[in-house]
C-alpha cells in the first residue's frame, strides 16, 4: 500500500526514477537541480555520480540506455548547453533501456547567468518534453517519461523549474518496479551516425513526433478542467498552479503535462469551448506562438511579462487588474548583497588581484563574488570555462596585456571545462596566467564532491585527480602552488608569472571555510586602544567585520579564525584568541 510523504520537488523526481526500475544517474551539479542527484544516491538500487561535466553524464547516462539499463540525467539549463551535442544526436539514435534528461530551468535567473528556455532544446532536438506542476507529478511524471522513452524508442527531457524543484508537497510512495537489463543487440545502422546512417534515421525522429503528437491528444498526461467557459487557460508547470490559485472556478483549464510535440487538434477542441482564451507560460510564448501558427486565437505576452518569475500576484494584476494590498514598511531597509563567507579562501586573493590592478577574467562559481564590492575584482564572468579560453583570446589580441590580465577558475570547474582552454594555452603558446582556486569542493551548488577532492557522490574514497600534474600533463611548465592568506607570499607569486615570457599556472589552494573538516581553533578580536581606524581591514570585504564608534570590530559569531584580517593589520590591533 503506498504511504504519503511531504517531498521537494527534486527528491520527488529521485523517487521516481527509484520506482521507476532506473539503475544509472550520472550528472553534474547545477542550480537548481543538484537535488535530483544526491536524493538519487540514497537509493542503494541505483548507481549514482558525478561526472566532471554535463556532457560527459548525458554521454555516460547513454551509454547505460544503449546497454539495456533505464538511466538518467540532470542538469541546469545552462548545463544542458554544455550537453547540446549528444542531445540532437542521442534524438537520431534513440535508446535501448528509457533515457530522462532532467533540466531544470531558473526563471528570475536566481542562480544563474541567464534565462534561457530548455523548451527550445526540445523542439529542436526532436525530443519529447514532459512538464510536471508540483512534487507529486515530479514522482509520476519522471516514472511516465521512462514509459514514453520505451514505448517511442527516444529519449524524454523532463523539465522543471526553480520553484518546481524547490517546493514541497505530498507524494504518493509505490514500491520499487525491477525491470533489469534489456538485451543489448549490435545495431549499427541505429547507433553509429555517419551520414549514411543518420540521413536514413532522420525520417524516423519525424515519424516519431508525428506519432508522439496524436499520443499527447490522448494522453493523462494532458488533462482538461472544466469550470467557467468565460475564461480558458493553457498552462503548464508551476504557471499552471498560479492560474489556479487566481481564477479557481472561475476558468476553465487545458494544463499541458506534455509540452513537446503539442496537439495542435486537441489544443481547438479546448479552445472552442471558451470564450477567451489565456496562455500563461514563463519565458518565451512557445505555446503561444504554436496555438496562433495553428490559428488558434489566444493572448499571452501581450499581458504577460516575458522575462522573469510569474507568481499568483503578477497573474492576478495582469490578467484581472487585481493588486493585493500589502504592506510595505517605509523606512530605509539597508540592502544585503551576497557575500563571500567570512572565511573564505578566495578573499584574500581577490583582495591581491584589485591591489595589483589586474584584468581578471572570471569563472562560474563563488568566486564571481569577487567582482561585488568592496572587492570589484572581476571583468567577465561567462559560462564554464571561458575565463581559461577567454584569457588565452584576450592575450592573443593584446599581447602588451599579458602581464596584467590573468584568469581564475575554480577546481571543479577546471575540471568541468578549464582544461580544454588550458591546452588550447599550452599548444597556442599563449603567454597568459591562469589562477585555479582549490578550495577542495565544489562550494556554489552546496559541497558535492568533484574529481579533485578524493570522494565520489556516495563517498567511496578514490585517488584524487591532481591539478597541478594535469597542469604539466598538458604541457605547462610554470606550475606552482600558494596559499591566499598568505597575502606577500601569493601576491610575490602572481608578480612572478605575470613577467614570465610563457604560461604558467598557479594553485591558489586553501580549503573552503564551511568545510567540517576546516576548524582553525580560534577567533580574532580588535584591541579598539591598537585600532588606527585606519580601514585596511575592511577592503577585504569580510562579513564579521564592521566599524562601530569609529573602530574596527569582529562578530565573534561570525568569525571563523581565518586570520587574513590579521595580516592586513600594520599595527597589530586584530588579536588571535584560541577557543
Amino acid at each position: 500500500m503506498a504511504n504519503k510523504k511531504l517531498m521537494l520537488g527534486n527528491a520527488a523526481v529521485a523517487r521516481g526514477l527509484y520506482e521507476a526500475g532506473c539503475v544509472y544517474v550520472s550528472s553534474y551539479p547545477g542550480t537548481p537541480s543538484t537535488e535530483i542527484t544526491e536524493n538519487a544516491a540514497l537509493y542503494e538500487e541505483m548507481y549514482a555520480e558525478w561526472a566532471p561535466n554535463e556532457k560527459v553524464a548525458f554521454e555516460t547516462a547513454l551509454g547505460a540506455s544503449i546497454a539495456g539499463a533505464r538511466a538518467f540525467t540532470a542538469m541546469k539549463h545552462v548545463g544542458l548547453n554544455v550537453a547540446a551535442d549528444p542531445l540532437f544526436t542521442a534524438s537520431y539514435t534513440g535508446v535501448n533501456g528509457g533515457f530522462v534528461i532532467g533540466v531544470a530551468d531558473d526563471p528570475a535567473m536566481h542562480s544563474s547567468q541567464n534565462e534561457q528556455d530548455s523548451r527550445h532544446y526540445a523542439i529542436a532536438a526532436k525530443l519529447p518534453m514532459i512538464e510536471p506542476s508540483d512534487s507529486a507529478e515530479c514522482l509520476e511524471f519522471a516514472k511516465a517519461a521512462f514509459e514514453l522513452s520505451e514505448k517511442f524508442d527516444t529519449p524524454v527531457m523532463l523539465r522543471l523549474c526553480t520553484r518546481v524543484a524547490h517546493s514541497q508537497s505530498i507524494v504518493s510512495l509505490s514500491d520499487r518496479e525491477e525491470k533489469g537489463l534489456k538485451e543489448y543487440v549490435k545495431n549499427p545502422q541505429k547507433y553509429i551516425m555517419n551520414p549514411g546512417n543518420a540521413v536514413r534515421r532522420h525520417p524516423i525522429v519525424e515519424a516519431r513526433m508525428e506519432e508522439m503528437a496524436l499520443y499527447a491528444a490522448t494522453s493523462p498526461l494532458n488533462r482538461i478542467e472544466m469550470g467557467s467557459t468565460k475564461i480558458g487557460i493553457i498552462a503548464s508547470g508551476a504557471s499552471y498552479l498560479y492560474a489556479k490559485e487566481v481564477f479557481g472556478n472561475n476558468a476553465s483549464y487545458l494544463k499541458l503535462g506534455i509540452v513537446n510535440p503539442l496537439s495542435a487538434d486537441y489544443i481547438k477542441s479546448f479552445a472552442q469551448k471558451v470564450e477567451k482564451l489565456y496562455v500563461i507560460e514563463e519565458l518565451d510564448p512557445v505555446i503561444e506562438t504554436f496555438c496562433k501558427a495553428n490559428g488558434i486565437d489566444c493572448e499571452g505576452k501581450s499581458v504577460l511579462p516575458i522575462t522573469g518569475e510569474f507568481s499568483q500576484e503578477l497573474v492576478a494584476k495582469k490578467l484581472l487588474g487585481k493588486e493585493e494590498e500589502h504592506y510595505t514598511y517605509e523606512g530605509n531597509v539597508p540592502v544585503r548583497p551576497p557575500v563571500m563567507c567570512p572565511g573564505c579562501p578566495h578573499r584574500g586573493l581577490f583582495y591581491i588581484l584589485k591591489k595589483l590592478g589586474l584584468t581578471v577574467l572570471g569563472d562560474i562559481g563563488c568566486y564571481t563574488l569577487g567582482g561585488a564590492a568592496p572587492l570589484t575584482a572581476l571583468d567577465t564572468t561567462i559560462c564554464m570555462g571561458a575565463s581559461v579560453s577567454g584569457l588565452h583570446g584576450f592575450n592573443k589580441v593584446r599581447p602588451d596585456s599579458a602581464g596584467k590580465t590573468v584568469a581564475v577558475i575554480g577546481d571543479s570547474t577546471f575540471m568541468h571545462s578549464g582544461i580544454t582552454g588550458l591546452i588550447d594555452i599550452a599548444y597556442n603558446r599563449s603567454v597568459s596566467t591562469v589562477l585555479v582556486l582549490d578550495n577542495h569542493i565544489t562550494g556554489m551548488t552546496g559541497h558535492q564532491q568533484n574529481p579533485c577532492t578524493g570522494l565520489t557522490l556516495k563517498n567511496v574514497p578514490v585517488d584524487p585527480v591532481k591539478i597541478e600534474e594535469v597542469c604539466a600533463a598538458v604541457g605547462i611548465k610554470r606550475v606552482r602552488i600558494t596559499d591566499p592568506n598568505d597575502i606577500k607570499a601569493t601576491e610575490a607569486a602572481i608578480k612572478e608569472e605575470l613577467a614570465a615570457d610563457e604560461p604558467s599556472v598557479i594553485i591558489v589552494r586553501r580549503p573552503c571555510a564551511l568545510l567540517k573538516k576546516v576548524n582553525y581553533g580560534c577567533k580574532y578580536q580588535v584591541d579598539s586602544d591598537s585600532c588606527r581606524s585606519c580601514k585596511m581591514c575592511m577592503r577585504i570585504g569580510c562579513p564579521a567585520i564592521s566599524f562601530k564608534d569609529g573602530k574596527a570590530t569582529i562578530d565573534s559569531t561570525l568569525c571563523v579564525g581565518c586570520g587574513l584580517c590579521s595580516s592586513m593589520c600594520n599595527f597589530g590591533a586584530i588579536k588571535k584568541v584560541q577557543l
